[in-house]
């Protein structure tokens, strides 16, 4: 039965080992060049730092997969909009593990404040990444043509969105 997680510091080498393989073999993210376990830690150490979410998913003490949400943008009119990360590993692909790890980064998410999660999916072609995220209720915004290249070609984004809670209500007043 997997588990899914907040993140430590013991899972870098497999979160960065599990987006190494996408980098280099994937369209889902646009890097070419794998970031080091140190470079990894930095960018968690980025988002836990801003009081959000970065998950596991693991089976038998293994690290399949994580997910993570970080600002959309980083104005502060954007704050309670994220867009979502999500990366399993190659041999974890098309067991529903995904579709666990991102609804629990939702709620975790809602439950934070957040009241929309943009997805920006690399490659058009990403028929994993397009269809989690609709069976989780995302709605596509739209396509981005031949912005990024990467493996000798073009490659599209993807942009979806999913409200969360009450998305559409006027946040607390701040004091």
């Amino acid at each position: 039965m997997p588990l899914i997680r907040p993140s430590t510091d013991d899972d870098l080498a497999a979160i960065t080992r599990i987006y190494e393989h996408h980098v280099l073999h994937g369209t889902g993210t646009f890097e070419t060049t794998p970031p080091t376990v140190a470079e990894m830690a930095q960018r968690r150490a980025d988002v836990l730092g801003k009081g959000l979410p970065w998950l596991v998913i693991e089976e038998q003490g293994q690290v399949l997969g994580y997910a993570y949400g970080n600002w959309f943008k980083p104005r502060p009119a954007y704050r309670f909009s994220v867009e979502d990360s999500i990366y399993l590993a190659p041999e974890a692909a098309g067991r529903g593990l995904g579709r666990l790890l991102l609804a629990e980064l939702l709620a975790v998410l809602q439950r934070a404040g957040i009241r929309k999660v943009m997805a920006v999916i690399g490659d058009s072609g990403n028929a994993g990444s397009v269809g989690v995220h609709r069976t989780l209720g995302f709605t596509p915004v739209g396509t981005v043509q031949a912005c990024g290249w990467k493996f000798g070609r073009w490659l599209d984004i993807v942009i979806m969105e999913k409200p969360l809670g009450e998305a559409h209500h006027t946040p607390p007043l701040e004091g």
